[in-house]
């Protein structure tokens, strides 16, 4: 039996791997002296450290927030015989390299997205050694999302993470194995487009022919099968996944009532018949599409009930203390009457998307942000997203791509043509690998080409609300055309504001009101901050919060919502819970407010 919940990697499991997470030794490298000394020879583990914690939190054993530019890791582990190991990192945070027995295997730059490394030829039968080398920065060219970039916490970002923040596996593979498997459900036909890619891309005409073997089945029952000819380093074929016997004769259709998950089994084969590698995924059969200025879920108008989740622990930062931990927040947010969320600013463990498909949990996937436009922040934004979307493109409860919030690192694009067409170079991007969930190209600011219109608002009160959006064209047009009104409706924020950007418009897309609410509640210091005036109990909080509440619902054009924030996080305390996950005020309320608007 396959257990998604614990493998790091849920969408392609192979059944022989081993978690690497635990003590490794740990050594801060301030002068830079590791490479020339060869740590990778002669590791001065100067401390322990728990990974995939890194030194910042308190669950790393180390604890100190301060920022050190250089750290190094390295762990020894055994084998028996030298059958090929791939070696991954969930994610490291920066730039990376990577030794086996002293011999370098290679290097990866990006803090989000996955990689990893063979082990052949320099793997040994006995005991072997991984070094690790990483080095991080306070620059704001490199994605950063939510962590500092100056020495202190300021406004809404916190202390930053540095090193190994994901888990790491070892898994047996062969050198030529099943790399990657897209899957694209297309619920109108019921059937499943499968595109396998190969790890080793030299398939030369005089290369040996593979087999691919592909079962799909639901609750233990064969739905589909296919067996064919891999002639390339990448094939694609399709499965029907209609169940024999369903009542209606049809497809087990994924949604929030009723999440149905499919399991595949991928098995690749030499010439002679060998079984050379097998992995098993999973997927769920769902279109998500918009429809005049709709959001569809399943060909059904979809009404979205998001909350803000930042993924934050008070004694581990951003990596989460445990998969139950994961679990947790994902329960309170249905509890709470909540039907997705967004995952601000973060590119969350893969066990919580796993989670939220099993649970019917819809999700937006936000990037982090550079806060700079250059070109190196351009380019190593860029290559990094490419990876994400391909990285997280099979989960189901993904309905929504996000790669940009507020104008961070897009400074300028309300007037500026070099951020607008970067915006609008993602977009399109974006699209050739997924063309079918809708993609945000600025999420609450000033938009260009974009799939929905989101706004971001933190108005106190009911009334306020109601008056600003009891017209959606007083704002749904050009970024030039209303600037006066806009700047003065927008003064709560310091700021100017405007839905779209100079030479983009409102073409009739759905509207959602992307963040808003933010209470402040339970302020112990002056540091400590939320959006708007204090409220100084329960009894004000929800007053507030139904107010705010029943003011969107009750606007028939707007298509959903998304409150900010699920907990408390660092120096900011505008959540419902507690960085612990304690409420801070009846839950039970909460969800009778959400739920008055299905």
């Amino acid at each position: 039996m396959i257990n998604r919940r614990e493998h790091p990697r849920p969408q392609l499991i192979r059944k022989d791997w081993i978690c690497m997470d635990g003590k490794w030794k740990f050594s801060f490298d301030d002068q830079n002296e590791g490479l020339v000394s060869e740590w990778y020879n002669n590791f001065p583990a100067a401390q322990e450290i728990v990974v995939p914690f890194t030194y910042e939190t308190e669950l790393s054993g180390i604890n100190d927030p301060s920022h050190h530019k250089i750290v190094w890791y390295e762990r020894s582990f055994e084998v028996s015989g030298t059958d090929n190991q791939v070696l991954y990192f969930e994610g490291v945070d920066f730039e990376s390299q990577v030794w086996l027995n002293g011999h370098l295997l290679g290097s990866h730059k990006g803090g989000y997205e996955r990689f990893s490394f063979d082990l052949e030829p320099y793997l040994k039968s006995g005991e072997n050694i991984i070094t690790v080398r990483v080095e991080d920065s306070l620059s704001s060219e490199q994605p950063r999302g939510k962590q500092r970039w100056l020495k202190d916490n300021f406004a809404c970002w916190y202390v930053q993470s540095t090193g190994i923040w994901k888990s790491v596996w070892l898994e047996k593979a062969p050198v030529q194995r099943v790399d990657y498997l897209k899957l694209t459900p297309n619920l109108d036909l019921d059937l499943l487009e499968v595109e396998v890619e190969l790890k080793d891309a030299s398939v030369l005409p005089d290369t040996p022919n593979y087999f691919l073997e592909a079962e799909a089945t639901f609750e233990g029952e064969l739905v589909s099968y296919h067996k064919g000819l891999f002639g390339h380093n990448s094939a694609g074929f399709i499965l029907d996944t209609r169940v024999k016997g369903d009542a209606v004769g049809g497809t087990k259709v994924w949604g929030v009532q009723n999440p149905n998950l499919y399991d595949l089994n991928v098995r690749l084969y030499d010439e002679q018949g060998n079984l050379l590698d097998e992995v098993v995924s999973y997927f769920g059969m769902r279109k998500i599409a918009i429809e005049n200025g709709q959001v569809t879920l399943n060909n059904h108008s979809l009404y979205q009930r998001l909350i803000l989740d930042q993924g934050y622990w008070a004694e581990s930062g951003i990596t989460p203390p445990s998969v139950d931990a994961l679990e947790k927040d994902i329960d309170r947010i249905l509890e709470m009457g909540y039907n997705g969320l967004r995952k601000h600013q973060k590119l969350e463990d893969e066990r919580f998307l796993y989670l939220c498909d099993a649970k019917g949990v819809l999700v937006w996937s936000e990037m982090a942000a550079t806060y700079v436009f250059t070109d190196v922040a351009l380019a190593q934004y860029t290559n990094e997203w490419l990876q994400i979307v391909k990285q997280y493109y099979n989960h189901p409860s993904i309905i929504t791509w996000v790669p940009f919030n507020e104008s961070w690192g897009i400074k300028g694009i309300n007037s500026l043509e070099r951020p607008q067409k970067f915006t609008e170079g993602i977009y399109y991007l974006t699209k050739a690998i997924d063309p079918n969930r809708p993609i945000i190209t600025n999420d609450g600011w000033e938009h260009t080409i974009s799939d929905i219109l989101t706004l971001h608002d933190y108005e106190e009160t009911g009334e306020a609300f109601s008056k600003r959006y009891s017209d959606h064209r007083d704002y749904a047009t050009d970024g030039n055309s209303n600037k006066e009104k806009i700047v003065n409706n927008g003064k709560q924020f310091n700021r100017d504001w405007f839905a779209f950007a100079s030479n983009s418009s409102y073409k009739g897309q759905p509207i959602i009101i992307s963040e808003f609410g933010g209470i402040a509640f339970t302020a112990e210091g002056e540091k400590q901050w939320g959006y708007g005036s204090q409220v100084k109990n329960e009894a004000e909080f929800i007053s507030r919060f139904d107010k705010i509440h029943a003011a969107i619902q009750d606007i028939p054009y707007i298509s959903g919502y998304c409150y900010t924030q699920l907990t408390d996080v660092e120096q900011e305390i505008n959540g419902l819970l507690t960085p612990n996950r304690d409420a801070k005020i009846d839950l039970r309320e909460i969800k009778r407010i959400n739920e008055r608007r299905k």
